[in-house]
């Protein structure tokens, strides 16, 4: 009687991608994703002067105005789906519902606007939902480590803070491994404390 192997079921998960205007999050799902990405960018037009800042990003012309969508498989057990969050103030209403069922977040930051990743790390923080910083390395931005970054951020010492080249797929893939495993050692964390509380 031949035994048929047993199929391995992926597990999907639900990733967020959050930071500043212009700071790559669109770039990031489009390195990494295995499918066409689902990408909602406009132009942006005369009515954004005023309400866009552009400052240090002067080349953008295209904003995000809803959300990015791609999927990139980790391994055969792991599938994450890639959500990016507009980074504009005025479409934050639509964080919430992105953030439904996530497991955790990148935030990308751009050393040259470090401040526009603030809101990000304080909802998240807020939310309890699992995140890391992912340094968008661009060829004009200033030059700090890791351990900069984190103090500038005023980070919690276990949230990982990796260098990147949001442009390759090589480096982006890196910056979801870091997210996971960092996801992964919170919970196995908080299941050793509650063990150790119910001991």
């Amino acid at each position: 009687m031949d035994s048929k192997p047993s199929e391995t079921v992926p597990y999907p998960v639900k990733i967020l991608v959050a930071g500043g205007f212009g700071v790559g999050k669109t770039t990031l799902v489009g390195s990494v994703s295995e499918i066409r990405p689902l990408q909602t960018e406009e132009l942006l037009t005369e009515q954004s002067v005023g309400v866009d800042d552009t400052s240090g990003v002067e080349r953008k012309t295209t904003t995000t105005v809803a959300m990015d969508f791609g999927r990139i498989t980790l391994s055969e057990r792991l599938i994450l789906y890639l959500f990016g969050t507009p980074g504009q103030d005025r479409f934050w209403f639509m964080w919430d519902e992105l953030a439904e069922g996530a497991l955790g977040a990148v935030v990308l930051a751009d050393t040259r606007r470090l401040a526009d990743c603030f809101p990000a790390v304080d909802y998240f923080e807020r939310r309890g939902l699992p995140f890391i910083i992912g340094v968008n390395c661009f060829d004009d931005g200033y030059d700090y480590d890791g351990d900069e970054i984190s103090a500038a951020l005023d980070l919690s010492e276990d949230i990982p803070v990796v260098l990147c080249d949001v442009r390759r797929r090589e480096s982006g893939k890196e910056v979801l491994t870091t997210l996971v495993r960092h996801v992964i050692g919170r919970q196995a964390a908080k299941r050793a404390a509650a063990e150790a509380t119910s001991g």
